[in-house]
């Protein structure tokens, strides 16, 4: 009897071991992860979302396009967020502590997560047909043209629009003419309806929005890279989950995504 009462208690300590195991393997908690970007990579990154979400079965990705500068913005202000990708290094730089452009003296940026995402170019775009016969971006200051759209100050395509402009030696005299939008999606929009007579945008929103490009910023115009840089934000809840997302970006599956509408992807 003894041992068929040994056998009785083996069988029970190890049913008891199996019972233990789905605890165990329960299903992970979803994850909401909060992706703040550009503007001009909405098309692009909802297309990336997907794919990450395919890949990574529970996390629901949540983006938020805007301006660079409008994001940045909220970043400071406390807005939810685990990950940003910007269209420049100064709205990045600006959350990094100890950086002189950081107004807030506060430290955003989780370090060692930064890194290089993609390249864009800065194009000259008209309306379909061309109606002023825009071909360069001295053309400008033509009498031909009457309305030029570009991105105010706090927007990255701005920014590099008044610094290629003022290369050229024709930011002041075109003043008249501009009006400026808030990002550069609208900007694109404002070309694409024959508001303005061109206007100066992303390589690849002149692609999605299907523009003609009539001219390219070189260096000897541009001298700031057009680099989106992107980073884990501090207060991000998910901080593991953000990081597989910049890593995702960089995987061939996204770059592929990427280079197919004009990005470039920096070394």
């Amino acid at each position: 009897m003894k041992s068929i009462f040994a056998l009785l208690t083996i069988f029970t300590l190890i049913l008891s071991g199996c019972q233990a195991q789905p605890a165990e393997t329960d299903p992970v908690e979803d994850v909401e992860l909060y992706v703040f970007a550009a503007a001009s990579l909405t098309e692009t990154f909802e297309e990336i979302g997907r794919l990450f979400e395919a890949a990574n079965p529970g996390v629901k990705v949540i983006f938020t396009f805007d301006s660079s500068g409008t994001l940045k913005t909220q970043i400071e202000e406390g807005a939810t967020v685990d990950v940003f990708v910007s269209a420049a290094q100064k709205q990045i730089n600006e959350l990094e502590a100890g950086n002189a452009a950081n107004t807030a003296g506060l430290d955003f940026v989780l370090a060692g997560s930064r890194v290089n995402i993609v390249e864009n170019k800065v194009t000259l775009a008209v309306p379909t047909g061309n109606p002023t016969d825009v071909q360069t971006f001295a053309d400008l200051a033509s009498d031909a043209v009457s309305v030029i759209a570009l991105g105010n100050a706090d927007v990255p395509v701005g920014q590099y629009s008044e610094e290629l402009l003022t290369n050229l030696g024709i930011w002041e005299q075109i003043q008249p003419k501009v009006t400026f939008g808030s990002n550069v999606k609208e900007v694109t929009t404002w070309v694409s309806e024959g508001v303005a007579d061109c206007g100066i945008v992303y390589k690849t929103d002149a692609f999605s929005a299907g523009l003609e490009v009539v001219d390219e910023a070189g260096p000897d115009l541009l001298k700031t890279p057009v680099v989106y840089p992107g980073a884990v934000m501090k207060t991000s809840q998910n901080p593991t989950v953000a990081q597989a997302f910049l890593d995702f970006l960089r995987s061939a599956e996204a770059q592929a995504v990427l280079t197919g509408v004009g990005f470039s992807i920096p070394e």
